[in-house]
């Protein structure tokens, strides 16, 4: 990912620089916010914004707001002021990270914002198969849909893709079209020219640009606006792109990789995806399976996320007993790879003694065998799980999940990023099903709030 920092970097920013940079992380600086946002405009592909929290971040949020540039913005600010937290907060940052800089929370906030790792483990022989067709088409410059449920891994065979192809040497670019309004997402795949709206105060150069001579992911493009599909039908077809405002149009030379969690033949059919563009897409159909669909996958990912996160933690790898073990082969994992990485990295930080037994573990949701809530624990934590778990009787699990999802972000006080890290999902998984319940006529909580909303009392 690519980390722009805004502010000095004498002293302590300067740590935050070099601990994101340890993680991977490319750096690029600017010493103002006008200067920042110039970066932002030139199409230099930023991730995340990291702010000193001195500045103006209000109107940091507010200027990218008005130019139509979706990026997160992270204040960072000396020790645990409060105030300077709140007001940073307020003024629409998406977390505040105190100086000088731990580490762990550089870390999280920097997976909260990317959502991947580099590896790919698996011994499943239908994840073999799997993987040896994408070596096979990666060479293409063919279209491919990439299926499957959240938190299987769809971005990381994109990138898989990516990296096998002879676009291998330029730039992959990935936009979520799920989490960035319609009109933002237009501008953020077409960019535009200075003047083509209200507070389009500089040319910005968008997705399809960044990507030229590489590749472009468009995450979750089943949820992409009709008449943004027409528009991409277009690009597909003639090459080229109109920027908003522009009066010419602008060839690119993209490969175009599209992830979806949605059966997209039955979204066709349901009106809600163009059939023609699904055909443009749909040259190569990749789907990655479920992990309950993979079991003999279960152990040997747990034991590399527990390498992995004991390097980043600076402890000894533990094995994993064999209780451990049984309790993971029979948890259903709704979330997929990614709630088990979450689980692991959990477990690796909580674990005592000389192997990581059960009760480090712990599971969200309910497990296939016995409609218990998962975990570990002796008999009596396991007694006490089942009475609180038939108070939820004459619930659905939807209900359930609801309520479980809104008390973690009450008890976060409205911080997205903790509440999915306690949850052990993605923030972007957070994020969806936050957006889903307020669709649906539920009150979400905001940042700072400790009260249940009354839609949900």
């Amino acid at each position: 990912m690519q980390l722009l920092i805004i502010g000095t970097l004498a002293g302590q920013i300067g740590g935050a620089s070099r601990i994101a940079i340890s993680r991977g992380a490319k750096v690029l600086q600017a010493d103002d916010i006008e200067a920042g946002l110039k970066t932002l405009r030139s199409g230099s592909g930023v991730d995340l914004v990291m702010a000193d929290a001195t500045l103006d971040i209000g109107m940091l949020v507010q200027s990218l707001n008005s130019e139509r540039i979706t990026v997160p913005v992270v204040a960072v600010g000396i020790g645990n002021d409060t105030q300077t937290a709140v007001r940073a907060i307020k003024a629409g940052a998406m977390e505040y990270v105190p100086l000088p800089p731990d580490p762990d929370l550089i870390a999280a906030v920097l997976a909260a914002v990317s959502e991947e790792s580099s590896a790919i483990v698996f011994k499943d022989a239908g994840m073999n198969e799997l993987f040896k067709l994408a070596e096979h088409v990666a060479s293409s410059d063919a279209s491919i849909i990439v299926t499957g449920d959240s938190g299987t891994g769809k971005e990381l065979m994109a990138r898989y893709l990516h990296g096998k192809s002879r676009r291998a040497q330029k730039r992959f670019v990935a936009i979520n079209c799920a989490a960035i309004p319609e009109n933002l997402l237009e501008s953020e795949l077409f960019g535009y020219e200075k003047g083509a709206f209200t507070g389009a105060v500089g040319r910005r150069i968008g997705k399809f640009e960044e990507a030229s001579g590489g590749t472009l992911l468009l995450d979750e493009i089943s949820e992409m606006d009709p008449r943004l599909q027409a528009k991409l039908l277009r690009v597909i077809q003639e090459r080229e792109i109109d920027r908003l405002g522009g009066n010419k149009p602008i060839k690119v030379n993209v490969r175009i990789i599209a992830t979806s969690n949605r059966n997209m033949e039955q979204e066709v059919a349901n009106g809600n995806f163009r059939e023609d563009l699904f055909f443009r897409l749909n040259v190569i159909s990749l789907h990655m399976p479920s992990l309950r669909e993979r079991p003999e996958d279960i152990g040997i990912l747990a034991e590399h996320f527990v390498k992995k996160y004991a390097k980043a933690n600076g402890v000894e790898p533990l094995p994993l007993s064999a209780e451990a073990k049984k309790m993971l082969a029979r948890h259903p994992w709704p979330g997929n790879v990614r709630e088990l990485e979450n689980a692991i990295h959990r477990a690796v930080l909580m674990a005592s003694g000389e192997k990581i037994d059960a009760a480090a573990i712990s599971l969200t949701g309910f497990l296939a065998t016995g409609g218990v809530a998962a975990g570990g624990g002796g008999p009596e934590e396991n007694a006490s799980t089942t009475e609180s778990a038939s108070g939820l009787v004459g619930s659905t699990v939807a209900e359930v999940e609801r309520n479980l999802i809104i008390d973690t972000l009450l008890h976060c006080l409205g911080n997205r990023t903790h509440a999915a890290n306690i949850l052990g999902i993605s923030i972007r998984t957070l994020r969806n099903k936050l957006k889903q319940y307020h669709e649906d006529g539920f009150a979400v909580p905001q940042a700072g709030k400790s009260e249940r909303p009354a839609a949900l009392k």
